[in-house]
């Protein structure tokens, strides 16, 4: 079993109530100008911007004069 599945298994493992602290100590490990987290402010955009995908509301890039 790599790591990764074992640290999935044990976070599994942990009450629900004590996440917190484990979050706080896996944040350290991440790079503060990190940008591939996905932020609600990011996932709120992605879902406003499928609903104007779905309704027809989007410009194709081929519609666009780029020069």
């Amino acid at each position: 079993m790599n790591e990764r599945v074992q640290l999935a298994t044990m976070i599994n493992a942990i009450p629900d109530n004590d996440l917190h602290v484990l979050l706080e100590v896996v944040k350290r490990f991440i790079p503060l100008d990190i940008d591939d987290i996905e932020t609600p402010e990011d996932t709120a955009a992605h879902l406003q911007a499928m609903k104007e995908y779905e309704a027809g509301e989007t410009v194709s890039h081929a519609d666009i004069d780029w020069d």
